[in-house]
């Protein structure tokens, strides 16, 4: 991992209020029911719950949503909504988790973040039958307005004077603004992890919404993505849907837009992988135990792997579509190549998910059917979640194939390159946020466009090992140049200056 900057300075707490604060949908906690009626709790990874324990602050709170009833029962057992005050372990951080009403949350977090917010950003829409922005669109903003509303006032009651408060993704868009309004003292900021969508598109939402989401985010003193393609978008919607006057300095530095009377920071910070932590639990026992199976399976034919989970933006469809493109045209791999595919369940309670993991199943069946025989499996597909045998495939891979309709970043672009035990190529969508830094090293396909897929996949498996490996490394080094901790530490020290 590269060092880590020194922490910035950050105001003593006042009234017992924090000084740094978290706020996201999901937290670094989640409890379920057991069935004597106790709970169970399980701590949970990634970015932020790095970047917080790097903080080095165990005065430091992070504020998220009830997803579960057990998360629901353990936020109404703990006083004011805090975990650690309930005696739960926490890994040493203070959790708020807001016992939000379910039916509330549901509006909110279904049918306005992931349903309209996240289709807006992706470029998902089937724009001749959808969206239509009816009566119940009303009542699912009037809950996204609630419960981002649930989020300042904790926020609000949470922090010490002066604290910086770091606000995450499209869940949360409205937070700043109403908590500036609760809170002027406060230093805010917000990071968006999706892609951010061009003014044409983003239009298509309703105009008061539209406005809504921006000037919300335009509350934070900075606000944050994870490519300058994606801020740049952002500040173009300002500019065109608010009017907003927006300063593009000419050394590329920081963006800023001035609306309000107010002027936000516009930043840019490329989330990393944990090289670290991926290369000592890829090496684990039973990282190893599903390594041996996949081999098995395998053989000794070259293996190209892809790993997401079912969202529509992943593109798994046409990724299976280019495998099967290429063993039709190239039948010198018939035999010599499998394609482990996993595709893990992701928002099974919206139907168009459900339609679209079927989808993936059904190809997979047919590429099997017509390609395979009583000794080759051309394709193995798991769509049941399991980390350790995602870093089994990881350590396997030849090929790594990411090819997202668009994507915020995707750290399995970064991740596999940092595992694979013998380096790998990777095929890899333009529309990924990964391409900026990675785009260099890697094959890059256009993600609707099978026939050059196939041939991208095709390229990849026959290059020479030498250069797959130099790759790989060039790869790897850029893939890891901004681990989460130092990730989350500039963006407080960014809000901070």
């Amino acid at each position: 991992m590269a060092e880590t900057a020194a922490r910035p300075d950050l105001p003593a707490p006042a009234r017992g209020g924090a000084p740094v604060l978290v706020a996201s949908n999901r937290g670094p906690v989640s409890f379920t029911v057991g069935d004597d009626g106790g709970l169970s709790l399980k701590r949970g990874g990634g970015g932020l719950v790095s970047g917080l324990s790097a903080i080095g602050d165990t005065d430091a709170v992070w504020v998220c949503a009830a997803l579960t009833e057990g998360d629901r029962t353990a936020a109404r057992q703990a006083p004011s909504g805090r975990l650690d005050r309930a005696g739960h372990d926490t890994g040493g951080q203070s959790v708020r988790m807001l016992d939000i009403d379910p039916g509330t949350f549901a509006r909110a977090y279904n049918g306005i973040a992931n349903s309209t917010l996240w289709f807006v950003h992706h470029l998902l829409y089937n724009t001749p039958v959808a969206p239509d922005f009816d009566e119940r669109f009303r009542k699912e903003w009037a809950s996204y307005e609630t419960y981002n509303a649930a989020f300042a006032d904790a926020l609000a009651e949470e922090a010490a004077e002066g604290a910086a408060v770091l606000v995450q993704d499209y869940h949360l868009t409205l937070v700043p603004g109403l908590l500036r309004e609760r809170r002027p003292d406060l230093r805010i900021g917000h990071f968006s992890h999706t892609p951010w969508a061009p003014p044409d598109y983003y239009r298509m939402l309703p105009d008061d919404v539209a406005r809504e989401v921006l000037a919300g985010i335009l509350g934070a003193d900075r606000a944050a993505f994870l490519t300058r393609r994606w801020a740049d978008a952002f500040a173009d919607c300002c500019e065109d849907v608010l009017g907003a006057r927006v300063e593009r300095p000419a050394d590329g530095g920081d963006l800023r837009i001035v609306h309000g009377g107010r002027t936000t920071r516009i930043g840019v910070h490329g989330l990393g992988a944990d090289a670290d932590f991926l290369r000592e639990r890829a090496h684990r026992p039973d990282v190893d135990s599903r390594l041996a199976t996949l081999r098995e399976a395998v053989g000794d034919r070259r293996v190209v792997v892809r790993v997401d989970r079912t969202e529509l933006s992943k593109n798994i469809v046409r990724g299976l579509l280019a495998y099967r493109h290429l063993l039709r045209t190239r039948p010198e791999w018939h035999d010599r190549v499998v394609h482990v595919a996993f595709a893990y369940p992701s928002r099974h309670d919206l139907p168009e998910y459900r339609e679209y993991t079927a989808a993936v199943q059904r190809i997979a069946r047919e590429v099997n059917d017509e390609f395979g025989t009583e000794g080759w499996q051309p394709l193995i597909l798991h769509v049941e979640d399991d980390f350790p045998r995602s870093l089994a495939a990881y350590r396997l891979a030849d090929v790594a194939l990411v090819n997202p309709i668009r994507d915020g970043m995707n750290l399995v672009a970064k991740e596999i390159p940092v595992v694979s035990d013998q380096g790998c190529a990777l095929v890899l969508s333009r529309e990924a946020g990964a391409h900026a830094e990675l785009g260099e090293d890697a094959v890059t396909v256009n993600p609707y466009d099978v026939v050059a897929t196939a041939e991208a996949l095709h390229r990849a498996l026959s290059m020479p090992a030498s250069e797959r490996t130099d790759r790989s490394k060039r790869l790897a080094a850029a893939a890891t140049a901004l681990p989460p901790q130092q990730w989350f530490l500039d963006q407080l020290a960014a809000l901070s200056s």
